[in-house]
């Protein structure tokens, strides 16, 4: 059985929008290359630049930096952020956009994220536009 994933509006550098289909989310991980980039490939222990959207599956948003105006940076692949972004965006080109689907397991586990109105049953669902790795 296939799951489908939800459509995100614009493109690379554009704030998306998420349309979530009528189905459950996927149990495991999925990621999906919106646009592909050319740069370098991301390496397990680089820091990532990164501007993201993210929305709770069929729920509000939750986050995004493209409203704050400024992108993140963060080391990926070492565990510093939810293992979901940490196994899905190391082996990602520069430049790429990447639609996640996170399940509850690989995102905040079952304490969820109350202060960010995450619960532990909630599967996180995030475009990411990588900018930079160094």
């Amino acid at each position: 059985m296939t799951t489908t994933l939800p459509t995100a509006s614009g493109s690379f550098g554009d704030k998306p929008e998420l349309t979530f289909p009528a189905n459950q989310p996927p149990a495991d991980l999925q990621v999906q290359v919106l646009e592909q980039g050319t740069g370098a490939t991301v390496e397990s222990g680089q820091t990532i630049e990164v501007n993201y959207l993210g929305q709770v599956w069929g729920g509000s948003v939750f986050d995004n930096s493209y409203d704050r105006g400024s992108s993140i940076g963060f080391p990926i692949g070492v565990g510093r952020v939810i293992s979901g972004w940490d196994s899905s965006l190391v082996g990602a080109q520069i430049g790429s956009r990447v639609l996640i689907s996170i399940p509850p397991h690989e995102g905040y586990g079952p304490m969820g994220n109350p202060r960010a109105g995450i619960r532990g049953d909630d599967t996180l669902v995030f475009v990411v536009d990588v900018l930079d790795a160094r």
